[in-house]
């Protein structure tokens, strides 16, 4: 037998569970350069971004 009071601590803890169970979503970059851009590769959004200083190219963000 449960009482009431142990109860309401149980869904109290499982409603708290239920925020660190959603998986976390990774940061989005607010814009990727010309060449991930055109290629559809994933930006990091650095000043020269890995995938533009991997290919040794410039690399360049225009605004939209």
């Amino acid at each position: 037998q449960t009482t009431t009071s142990q109860q309401a601590t149980n869904q109290d803890q499982e409603s708290d569970d239920d925020v660190y169970s959603q998986p976390r979503t990774p940061r989005r970059t607010p814009m990727a350069c010309q060449f991930c851009r055109g290629r559809k590769l994933k930006c990091d959004g650095r000043q020269t971004c890995a995938n533009c200083q991997r290919r040794g190219i410039a690399c360049t963000y225009v605004p939209m």
